[in-house]
């Protein structure tokens, strides 16, 4: 069975920083792109950076600068460094494990920046 695990959301000043992570299974983690997506309330789910399996990252312009997606194929985790949050980063943050052919999803974690 697939897991993804999120963990380090909270409560932040604007122009503080969050670490999330994300733990997922042994079985998926090494063949899979890892994605951290997130949600305002009201608002549509959106991509927020990528990593491939070999490392290769991508991220929406709104956080270029900011954030950072990393991933450790030995812990089976891919993490996300956000610096300088803004209050337009409030939302609950997903970690997502994609192939060609499936798409899992964890449970999301909420991470609130106020101004």
């Amino acid at each position: 069975q697939v897991q993804l695990v999120e963990s380090g959301g909270g409560w932040v000043q604007a122009g503080g920083s969050l670490r999330l992570s994300c733990a997922a299974s042994r079985n998926i983690f090494s063949i899979s792109a890892m994605g951290w997506y997130r949600q305002a309330p009201g608002q549509q789910r959106e991509l927020v950076a990528t990593i491939s399996t070999s490392g290769s990252t991508t991220y929406r312009d709104s956080v270029k600068g900011r954030f950072t997606i990393s991933r450790d194929n030995a812990k089976s985790t891919v993490s996300l460094q956000m610096n300088s949050l803004k209050p337009e980063d409030t939302a609950v943050y997903y970690c997502k494990a994609y192939g060609p052919r499936y798409n899992y999803w964890g449970q999301g974690t909420a991470v609130t920046v106020s101004s």
